[in-house]
């Protein structure tokens, strides 16, 4: 069928619902999951969004009409559904879009946790079998079961911090109308010691209320200035799925993901010391910087949870974390969550007696960065990335992902987005002079 290329993403199947993704396309999709994979068994679950019933319906049509059963999660978080795929066993397919906007969707896929399918394995295959009608002959029809896992979810990760640890702690936590509102309530209701305020629990895929990404700063306004107005400890922020969490320190103020990433890795080597962590090659030096100084060993990794995920399992690390608020944990079957590292953020704040800002004076005032700045490319991504290799030739050029250069006092990494003409640019130094005066030179070239 003739179907738009587009869609099948490096990590995902995502677009705008109904011209590049309808049901269709979902059918199609469900059809090819069997054929490549050979399974008879597919976990599904969805999100909030408005057309995320009538994919499922699709979705799971064409599981069944290719002959597997589906086992029918429910609307739940990305989490939950990761849960699911890990304690029974399966193969799964997620309706959701993510972080974007109301008008998408989409379909996150594991093979078997914790491998997903990805651009390099699997999607790919997908978008062929689809585009061909190459799909195996089906023998029978497969069944629905609907099955509820939540409370054993709420259990499971309960159990990974201490509960008895926690001290009174005041927290906002912002779910933006997307998954995380009504699995939140039931584990923050096992907690004694933490008063929760919440901010648009309830989900409602008209996103009545602000976007789905907390990295976009209008996103997270609100939130910043409730923590200071009404005094709270800390606040948290996640995305539409429920995969990915941020942090408004108690000053009000937006954490970066390579800060938490530095803090958590090094929370979690006093648990596990001599442990290996992973973090991406955006992050701040102080991430290798304290998981070394904590005894632990860091391993840099390309950016993308199938890149991350896959290396963790590999060498057996304990946590890993991106710049972009995806946290892993070996103890979630190395999968990421958003709720699991609010849980450690108020674990790690009641067994140091601090305050975030307190915990993060040390990092700011010896590590300055840029942020993630991004640039739209009319050319060609990997001829830019080649002039920017070429003009700082005399540092340490490294070609992981994108193009990385470090100096001494110094260093930046610029890749291109999976999924837009963008090229992005990270960039640290040691002293905010030198990091303004780098990131404005590096833009300057990137833009030229």
């Amino acid at each position: 069928m003739q179907v738009n290329p587009g869609i099948f993403k490096a990590y995902d199947i995502r677009g705008i619902y109904p011209t590049d993704l309808n049901e269709e396309v979902g059918y199609a999709v469900g059809r090819a999951f069997v054929t490549f994979l050979q399974v008879d068994k597919v976990i599904v679950g969805r999100d909030m969004r408005l057309s995320s019933p009538q994919m499922f319906d699709a979705v799971t049509r064409g599981l069944m009409d290719q002959g597997a059963d589906v086992i029918n999660i429910g609307m739940v978080s990305t989490d939950q559904y990761y849960y699911a795929c890990a304690t029974l066993g399966h193969a799964g397919i997620m309706v959701t879009a993510s972080h974007n906007p109301a008008q998408y969707s989409g379909f996150k896929m594991v093979r078997k946790m914790p491998q997903l399918l990805s651009g390099d394995e699997g999607i790919q295959d997908l978008r062929r079998i689809v585009e061909n009608d190459a799909y195996a002959p089906a023998t029978r029809k497969g069944t629905m079961t609907e099955i509820d896992l939540s409370q054993d979810f709420v259990s499971y990760v309960l159990g990974l911090i201490d509960v008895d640890a926690l001290r009174p702690l005041r927290v906002i936590a912002d779910t933006g109308n997307g998954m995380v509102g009504p699995i939140l309530q039931r584990i923050y209701a096992q907690l004694p010691a933490v008063n929760l305020t919440g901010m648009y629990l309830d989900p409602d895929g008209s996103l009545p209320n602000h976007g789905l990404d907390p990295l976009q700063p209008e996103n997270r306004a609100e939130l910043e200035q409730r923590v200071v107005s009404e005094g709270a400890d800390i606040g948290f922020a996640f995305d539409g799925d429920g995969d990915r969490f941020f942090t408004i320190d108690d000053r009000g103020q937006f954490v970066s993901g390579d800060f938490l990433t530095a803090l958590m890795g090094q929370y979690y080597l006093e648990k596990y010391p001599g442990a290996k962590i992973v973090y991406d090659v955006r992050a701040s030096w102080a991430v290798p910087d304290l998981i070394k100084a904590a005894g632990g060993i860091p391993l840099m990794e390309r950016v993308g949870h199938a890149f991350i995920k896959a290396r963790m399992s590999r060498e057996g690390a304990v946590f890993g974390g991106e710049v972009t608020g995806h946290y892993y944990f070996k103890d979630f079957f190395f999968a990421d969550s958003g709720i699991i590292p609010s849980l450690i953020i108020m674990e790690m704040l009641s067994k140091k007696k601090a305050s975030l800002s307190e915990l993060l004076a040390p990092l700011e005032a010896k590590y300055f960065i840029s942020g993630e700045i991004n640039t739209r490319i009319d050319g060609d991504p990997k001829a830019k990335m080649q002039e920017l290799a070429q003009k700082f030739s005399d540092g340490k050029v490294e070609w992981l992902d994108g193009v990385s250069v470090t100096y001494p006092d110094w260093h930046f990494n610029v890749r291109p987005s999976n999924t837009e003409p963008l090229l992005r640019l990270n960039l640290e130094a040691t002293s905010r002079e030198l990091m303004e005066e780098k990131r404005d030179l590096v833009l300057s070239i990137i833009r030229s």
